[in-house]
């Protein structure tokens, strides 16, 4: 294990490799950056960490980008929680958006239902965007009641084949004087050398009894290394993914000190969004002079509010049309 600080670093993924068992990963801890966009849109405890659970799901994975590009999370569904973006643009901003029930969330009282609960059925989204068409892919998977932990092995199945394992977790602090959240996750690849040894036991055999031929092929043995590394993982206590006191490295020592673990340069990440005067004029030439008409207010102006960072733009109808024109005059 390479020298690192004992103390607890906030707002950074960092990558590791455990070379004697064939695995890959990432852990993210995200504190200032995850707590100033939850404050800003003050919500309520639930819808939070809702959040800061795909917040930490969309960095371990954004992270592959190394130099440019979007890594972007995306749910729609039918629960009290219809929908959550979550976009990284590499190498390092955040922002997150969540739309929910006000009215279905007070119903459910005291309760504290699940993410999967809270989300309900629909679809989650990936999308990664490297600037081209080309470059830019996405896979779907279906969410019917579960969380972003399971979606995230389904997506690691179905679209890239590769077994994963995830862990993550959101927690409230106190701290000067204030409740500030905080958020964890840790993931595993496994990728050895032989394709041979990633085969998966995602198949159940329902009733067919143990020894039988069928049995056997239809829960195909998982590789020894792998089967190890998820054990290991899956005794994480969510307090140790979100401990300040607890360095992501010395987490990782408690896991794989038997076997070795390496790990590599840091990556910082903070909050910032991307939205700008520039990016709001593109958005507008896509709609008609006459949607842009409608959107003019009883003040003579339009006003349009970033969903992601609360940022009002406040527009001259004519300076926008002023604006596109000369845009379009540019360009033919």
């Amino acid at each position: 294990m390479s020298s690192a600080s004992l103390e607890g670093n906030d707002d950074v993924v960092l990558p590791f490799a455990v070379e004697p068992l064939d695995v890959r990963g990432r852990v993210v801890r995200l504190g200032a950056s995850i707590d100033t966009i939850l404050a800003r849109h003050g919500y309520p405890d639930r819808v939070a960490r809702v959040i800061g659970e795909a917040a930490a799901l969309t960095v371990m994975l954004g992270a592959s980008l190394k130099l440019e590009g979007r890594f972007q999370l995306q749910t729609k569904t039918d629960g009290i929680i219809d929908m959550v973006v979550v976009d990284f643009n590499a190498p390092d901003r955040l922002r997150a958006t969540a739309r929910f029930d006000k009215d279905k969330l007070e119903a459910l009282g005291p309760a504290t239902p699940g993410t999967g609960e809270l989300l309900g059925s629909g679809y989650l989204a990936m999308t990664i965007d490297q600037g081209s068409e080309r470059s830019r892919y996405q896979g779907v998977v279906a969410l019917e009641g579960q969380g972003f932990e399971e979606a995230a092995h389904q997506y690691f199945r179905q679209s890239e084949q590769i077994p994963t394992q995830v862990r993550l977790a959101v927690a409230e602090q106190f701290e000067n004087g204030r409740h500030t959240y905080r958020a964890g996750g840790l993931m595993i690849q496994f990728l050895p050398s032989s394709s041979e040894r990633l085969r998966q036991a995602d198949l159940d055999p329902g009733d067919i009894p143990e020894g039988h031929p069928s049995h056997d092929l239809a829960a195909p043995s998982e590789d020894d290394a792998w089967l190890e590394a998820k054990s290991l993982v899956g005794t994480i206590e969510d307090h140790e993914l979100i401990d300040p006191t607890v360095s992501s490295e010395t987490l990782l020592y408690r896991l794989f000190h038997e076997r070795g673990v390496r790990v590599f340069e840091g990556q910082h990440v903070h909050e910032e969004c991307t939205c700008s005067h520039e990016r709001i004029m593109g958005m507008m030439r896509r709609f008609s002079a006459e949607d842009r008409r409608d959107m003019v207010g009883d003040n003579g102006r339009i006003g349009i509010t970033c969903e992601f960072c609360s940022r009002f733009y406040d527009l001259d109808p004519a300076d926008v049309e002023a604006e596109i024109a000369k845009s379009e005059a540019s360009d033919s």
